[in-house]
Parts: C-alpha cells; sequence; structure tokens
C-alpha cells in the first residue's frame, strides 16, 4: 500500500475480550491502512486502557462523531442489529462480531439496512474462514475431488466452560441476555463453516438439552441431523460440559472418506467410487482399494487479524470480503432452527419461517431471568461487557 492512500479510523464498539483484542491490534499498527480511531462501551472501566483515543459511552455518539470511517460491532449479540443498522444507515462501513444477530429476522433487517453495495464494506468476524485446514476442505468438496458426498460428522465438543465463566455476568446464557447457548455464542463459527463448506441443509431435526451440565437456562448440549439438497445426510453434535472435548470433521463421499482431527487431514481415497465398485464388482464382502494420503497443511492461519486486513483491503482496494455480513444469516438460521425443532419437536424444513422462531424467542425472554453474577478472580480481570 502507497504512503499517499488514506487510513481507515475505525471505532470499536464493545470492550469486552474480543472488542477489546480488535482495538489493540489496531492500536498496535498491525492493521495496515487501519487504527483505531474511538472506543464505545457502557461502562467506564473497560475504556480506561484506551484514553489516547476520543471515548463515547453512547455507541451512537461515536457513530454521529465524525470520528471514524467505520465501525467494528463487539456488543452483546441484541445490540448488533440496532448498532450495525445505525451505522449503515450513516454511510459507514461496519464489521460485526459473530453472530450478527440473535435470530433471523433480526438478521435479515441488519443486511436489509446495507445499501452501500461495493462502496460501503459490511463483513463479519468468521475468522475461521482464514484457517487453511478449513479452506482446503472447502476446496476439495466444493472442486469435486470427494465426488458426491454422502454423511457429514462433526463432533465440535471442546466448548468446555466451567459453572465460574457462566457465573461471570448476569446476562450470559439467558434468553433475555444472549438469546442462546452454545448455538449463539461459541459454535456461529462452525455453523458458518458448515454452510460454507458444504451449503444449507434442506431440514433439521434437532436435539437440544438446556442447563446440562450448568444451572443457565439455555442450550449447553445438541444434537442435529440434517439432511441435504443433493442427498448427503449430517450430524452434528456440539457441548460446553465434556472435557476433554473432541474436534472431528469426518467427511464420507462416493471417491473416499476425508478426516480432519488434531491437526492432521486426511484422506482415504477410493481407487474405484464407491457405487460404480458396487456395482461391478462380483465379489460379495470386498471393498474398493484405496490409497492413504495426508493433506499437507500447516498452521491455523491468520484468524481475527485476517479477517480485520481484509476489511481494511476491501474498503481500500477493492478486495474480495472473506465473510461477507450477508452470508452470516445462514449460521444464524441454522442455530435457530436446531432450537426450533427441539421446541416443537418436529423436523424443520428450510428456509426457516422466520416469525414463528421469533414469537418462540419472545416467550422464552418473557420467562428469562438474570443470573446472580458471582465476582471470581478471572472475571474481574474482564470488562462487564465481554461475551465471548
Amino acid at each position: 500500500m502507497s504512503s499517499g492512500k488514506k487510513v481507515i479510523r475505525v471505532g470499536v464498539v464493545g470492550l469486552g475480550n474480543m472488542g477489546s483484542s480488535h482495538a489493540n491490534l489496531l492500536r498496535e499498527g498491525r492493521v495496515k491502512g487501519a487504527c483505531l480511531a474511538s472506543v464505545s462501551d457502557v461502562c467506564n472501566a473497560a475504556m480506561e486502557g484506551f484514553a489516547d483515543v476520543p471515548q463515547f459511552r453512547d455507541p451512537d455518539q461515536l457513530i454521529r462523531s465524525g470520528e471514524v470511517d467505520a465501525v467494528l460491532i463487539a456488543t452483546p449479540h441484541f445490540s448488533h442489529t440496532q448498532i450495525g443498522m445505525a451505522a449503515l444507515a450513516r454511510g459507514l462501513h461496519v464489521l460485526v462480531e459473530k453472530p450478527i444477530g440473535v435470530h433471523k429476522n433480526d438478521c435479515a433487517k441488519l443486511i436489509a439496512a446495507h445499501k452501500g453495495g461495493k462502496k460501503q464494506v459490511f463483513a463479519a468476524m468468521f475468522n475461521q474462514r482464514t484457517d487453511p485446514y478449513y479452506q482446503k476442505i472447502r476446496d476439495l468438496v466444493q472442486g469435486g475431488e470427494l465426488g458426491e458426498i454422502q454423511r457429514i460428522n462433526w463432533i465440535i465438543t471442546n466448548w468446555f466452560r466451567s459453572d465460574a465463566y457462566y457465573a461471570s455476568s448476569g446476562w450470559r446464557a439467558t434468553w433475555r441476555g444472549e438469546g442462546g447457548g452454545v448455538l449463539l455464542n461459541q459454535c456461529p463459527h462452525n455453523l458458518d463453516l458448515l454452510q460454507w463448506i458444504f451449503g444449507m441443509p434442506k431440514s433439521v431435526r434437532a436435539f437440544c438439552r438446556f442447563g446440562r451440565h450448568h444451572d443457565i437456562e439455555v442450550e449447553d448440549d445438541v444434537t442435529a441431523y440434517m439432511e441435504f439438497p443433493g442427498g448427503a445426510t449430517g450430524v452434528f453434535i456440539t457441548t460446553t460440559g465434556e472435557a476433554p472435548g473432541t474436534n472431528r470433521l469426518e467427511v464420507t463421499a462416493e471417491r473416499g472418506k476425508l478426516i480432519y482431527e488434531n491437526d492432521r487431514l486426511s484422506f482415504t481415497r477410493n481407487e474405484i467410487e464407491t457405487t460404480r465398485f458396487s456395482r461391478t464388482t462380483t465379489a460379495c464382502f470386498s471393498t474398493p482399494p484405496v490409497w492413504d494420503i495426508t493433506i499437507p497443511v500447516s498452521g491455523h492461519g491468520p484468524q481475527h487479524l485476517g479477517i480485520l486486513q481484509n476489511f481494511a483491503d476491501a474498503i481500500l482496494d477493492g478486495a474480495p470480503l472473506l465473510a461477507p455480513a450477508a452470508e452470516g444469516i445462514r449460521s444464524v438460521e441454522l442455530a435457530n432452527a436446531m432450537l426450533y425443532s427441539t421446541f416443537t419437536e418436529k423436523t424443520i424444513a428450510l428456509p426457516l419461517d422466520g416469525n414463528a422462531y421469533e414469537r418462540q424467542l419472545k416467550k422464552l425472554i418473557a420467562q428469562s431471568k438474570p443470573r446472580k453474577k458471582k465476582r471470581t478472580v478471572a472475571a474481574a480481570a474482564n470488562s462487564s461487557k465481554s461475551f465471548k
């Protein structure tokens, strides 16, 4: 980037665990072409470490201040829609933390507010899209290397959280405060990757358990079955209550089986596609001969810094976005569908009826109660606005 180019002035709204991390990356000059220009948080203590830039208790004041060209939203989930719409209406570029909204209808409202086309950049913080492992899996699936997909199994149970984590804030793990549990807080990344790699399923039947492992009112244990338009099926399992956890993605296809686990990507490749072998062999118990392949991948990419840099590059140079915010509605829709399937005890066809789910969520919010907050040594070091 030439020295004559504009530097994007970024305002960070919400200085919890993730917001403060993003703000520090900007302040330290690690995002080329962007700088930290202002911060906002309802908690004065959260802004004490950022005395070198203008501070605002009200995010709308930051948005209208003229101090920023772009806004990074890292507040609790429910406020993403309102703050994002206000920033977009002001003509600012927007980068929003996951999930982009709590339910499908809110996501749709936020996306509809983006009318700036290519001139107004609107992105989401899906940092796992920068991971070379998931990029390679996507390339193999979408490039047809695996052939027709038959089954997808993803066990993602290494999201363990302690009781102290849930007790650190009164709004945490409540319908009113977060709008959900593991599906809305920890797993938006995995649900985003699921649809990014394989596309959206056509139906979901899920079994969510609420407060199975912790004294909370939202889901902390999920098993979901999915059916995809091409005939493939999938199982998605997650929880915050198991240790040690597992992160294993297994893809079975006509040309073999792909497994990603423990930073190893392996492909057991059939020399003859499964269906063709089955229909042509004269043997009763044989299976196709295979090649055992380890696919070389290393590291996990630039993660959050990569999304921040891509955001700046999109504004300054028109670079294509790695994670357009408009795609963020899909992971939210999957989470909503899994919850709604559990509440109704039915298979949910997609696209999800956003109005029906919003009505269900409002009933849960009406009965929701704030948790009794317990200060711990770990929690005391963090802002009350932290939520990841």
